[in-house]
C-alpha cells in the first residue's frame, strides 16, 4: 500500500514500532559494519561448521575480504596456511575458529602463534571429536600447569 506523503508523492508505509525492551543501538551504530562495531569471529572449517556459523550471523565479505574458508579434501595446507595468516593480521578480527582436524594440516603455525588477539580456538566437527591432547591452547595450558611440554 503505498501512502502519500504531504506533498502527494508516494512514500513508504511507516515502520514498526521498535519493542520497549529491544536494545537500542549506540550513537553512531546505525549503518555501519560489524567490523566498525567491534571485532569479527572468523571460521576455517568443514562445510557443515562454516555454515553453522554463517547462518548464526559470523560471516563478513566485501569486495576484498572473507572471513571464513570451508575446507574439503580438495583445500591444501598451504591455502589454510594462508588463510590463517591473513586472518590473524587483520585488525578487525578478534576469534579465529578452526575445526581440529583442519587445524592439525597448519599445526607447526598454530604452535609458533603467540598473539592474544586474535584468539585462535580449536573446535571440533560433526564428523571429527574434540581430542584436547591434540589442542595446542590445551597443550600450553598443561604446560603451565606443570603437566608436560607443549
Amino acid at each position: 500500500m503505498m501512502l502519500a506523503g504531504p506533498s502527494g508523492a508516494p512514500s513508504s508505509p511507516p515502520s514498526p514500532p521498535r519493542h520497549p525492551h529491544a536494545p537500542r543501538p549506540r550513537a553512531g551504530e546505525r549503518g555501519r559494519s560489524p567490523a566498525e562495531n567491534g571485532k569479527l569471529v572468523a571460521v576455517i572449517g568443514d562445510d557443515d561448521t562454516v555454515t553453522g556459523f554463517l547462518l548464526a550471523g559470523c560471516g563478513h565479505r566485501t569486495s576484498d575480504f572473507c572471513n571464513f574458508l570451508v575446507v574439503d579434501s580438495r583445500t591444501s595446507a598451504s591455502t589454510v596456511e594462508a588463510t590463517f595468516r591473513m586472518l590473524a593480521a587483520r585488525d578487525d578480527v578478534g576469534i579465529i575458529l578452526i575445526n581440529q582436524h583442519v587445524a592439525s594440516t597448519v599445526r607447526g603455525l598454530l604452535r609458533d602463534y603467540s598473539q592474544t588477539i586474535p584468539t585462535v580456538l580449536e573446535i571440533p566437527a560433526k564428523d571429527h571429536p574434540y581430542d584436547p591432547d591434540e589442542d595446542f591452547i590445551m597443550q600450553r595450558v598443561n604446560m603451565y600447569l606443570g603437566g608436560g611440554d607443549a
